[in-house]
This record gives C-alpha cells, sequence and structure tokens, in this order.
C-alpha cells in the first residue's frame, strides 16, 4: 500500500506528513480487526488532501469505526474523552483520583497539607501500605498544549516543602513517597529530563513508555464516562456532575440512568457497551 506524500496540519499548527502506520496503530488500539483497520486506513488515505487537519482525519476514522461497530469508536475516542472531561481541571483529577481506587489506593481529591513555609492545596492524595503519595495534575483543554518544564520545577518545589514539614513534624506514620505529576497531554523534552533528575514520577498520555495513561486505562478497562458514544453531552455532564466518572462506577450505580430518564430500551444498549468497556 503506497504512502501519500502529503503534508497534514496536527493541532498544534504543526506540519507533518501523513503516516498511514500511525493511523493504523491507532486504529488497532480500539479492537477492531486487521480486516476493518485497513479498509479504514484505504478509505481515510484515498480522502486526504494536502492541509487536512489530524482533527479531520481522527473524525473520519471515527465515523467509520462507530459505523462498523461502537465499542471500536469508544476505545478510539479515549484520547478525546479525556479532553471531554474539561474545561476545568477538576473533572480530571477526579478520574486519577478513581484510577487510583481501582489499583487499590485511598484517595482524597482538593487535601490541605502543611509545608514548612506555606499551606498547599494537594489535587489528589493517595494511601496504600502505609505510604502516602502526592499527585498533582496539570488538565490542558487545548490540544496544542504540552507540559513543559515550568510545571515539574514548581511541583517539585510544593513538594519539598511539604516534605521538609512532614520529615520535621514527625507525626505522620506514613512514608512520604515520590512525588507525582500527571498531565493529559504529553511532556516536552526538558520537562521529563527534569522529571527523571528531581526523583518525580512523571504519568501522560504516552508516558512512561508502556505505563502511559492510555495503557493504564486499557490494560484495568477504567475508561471515563466520556468515551460512550451512546450518552448524550448532557448526559455525561450530569454523571459528572454526580462525580460518576468512569464507566465501571456507572455499571455500579446505573440507577443515575433512570434519574436521567432513559428508556429501558436504550438503557440497556448503553449498559451493554459499558459492560464491554468495562472488561480489560
Amino acid at each position: 500500500m503506497k504512502e501519500p506524500n502529503i503534508e497534514v496540519q496536527k493541532s498544534s499548527g504543526e506540519k507533518v506528513l501523513f503516516s498511514m502506520d500511525k493511523l493504523r496503530s491507532s486504529l488497532k488500539h480500539s479492537g477492531a480487526s486487521h480486516e476493518l483497520v485497513e479498509d479504514i486506513v484505504m478509505k481515510v488515505r484515498d480522502e486526504i488532501y494536502p492541509g487536512i487537519t489530524t482533527n479531520e482525519i481522527y473524525n473520519r476514522a471515527y465515523a467509520l469505526l462507530k459505523k462498523s461497530k461502537s465499542i471500536f469508536a469508544s476505545k478510539y475516542k479515549l484520547k478525546k474523552a479525556i479532553y471531554e472531561l474539561g474545561p476545568t481541571g477538576f473533572p480530571f483529577e477526579r478520574f486519577m483520583a478513581a484510577i487510583l481506587k481501582y489499583s487499590g489506593y485511598q484517595v482524597e481529591v482538593g487535601v490541605f497539607l502543611e509545608g514548612h513555609c506555606v499551606t498547599h492545596e494537594i489535587d489528589v492524595l493517595a494511601e496504600k501500605n502505609e505510604s502516602t503519595t502526592i499527585i498533582e495534575c496539570k488538565f490542558h483543554s487545548d490540544k496544542g498544549l504540552n507540559c513543559n518544564v515550568k510545571i515539574p520545577l514548581y511541583i517539585h518545589s510544593r513538594y519539598n516543602d511539604i516534605k521538609e514539614h512532614w520529615i520535621n513534624g514527625k507525626r505522620e506514620k506514613n512514608t512520604l513517597e515520590k512525588g507525582w505529576v500527571v498531565t493529559n497531554t504529553r511532556f516536552t523534552h526538558d520537562a521529563i529530563k527534569y522529571g527523571v533528575c528531581a526523583n518525580l514520577y512523571l504519568l501522560s498520555w504516552d508516558y512512561p513508555k508502556n505505563e502511559g495513561l492510555k495503557d493504564r486505562i486499557d490494560r484495568l478497562g477504567l475508561y471515563p464516562i466520556t468515551v460512550s458514544t451512546l450518552l448524550s453531552n448532557r448526559e455525561k455532564q450530569f454523571l459528572l456532575s454526580r462525580d460518576v466518572v468512569l464507566c465501571r462506577q456507572l455499571k455500579k450505580d446505573k440507577f443515575f440512568l433512570d434519574h436521567l430518564g432513559i428508556s429501558t430500551k436504550r438503557k440497556a444498549k448503553i449498559l451493554d457497551e459499558i459492560g464491554q468497556l468495562c472488561n480489560p
């Protein structure tokens, strides 16, 4: 299959050559069969033109997946679904807390901790096996923005202030683990370099390799409710306002669908979709 020599425009404004391999890889991630993936790649390849945006390419591939099977489309839209947790960062913080909770942590969101110099509000506080982890979330609603070195620099200074109080106060029974910086986008090269040097744990869409957000979500089946192709935006916002951020939570608390006045037939379809997503 010949690769077309066509430039496409990323959300950052950068122009790059269209890659069938990248499109193929993202489609495989949805769980679609090899035959379906190749069919969609060929159709998209034949429809692209110079200057087309990556968002337009995504929308076309998404529509073709959805036409075939909604569960494939749901998994394919994972990255976009995390952006849909915005425009504020609070739902993303709750999403991260929910992921950690299902990974065996006890979690709290929006906790105030004393530092040596000042008091700090922490996005997520996670405890497990007598260890405490401080997690700071950086949510970007703009797809073109990455997390630069200023973010881990700032968070590291806050972590050190809390750590000094934690150690000198000697009132905490738990060990304070390394601080986390989590973003829904990507880290710049310098941000990663500083994070490694400063002993911070960095977590982004695709970092660390094979342990990024997309890998964890797929492996654990912890998809945000915003991946659903059957729920409307209004219904998703209602659920998020009720602190239901994971499909797994909706599967457990299905009575929320009754509160939305959803018909029995449509409710069954939604729960079937949710159930498939919850199986890692």
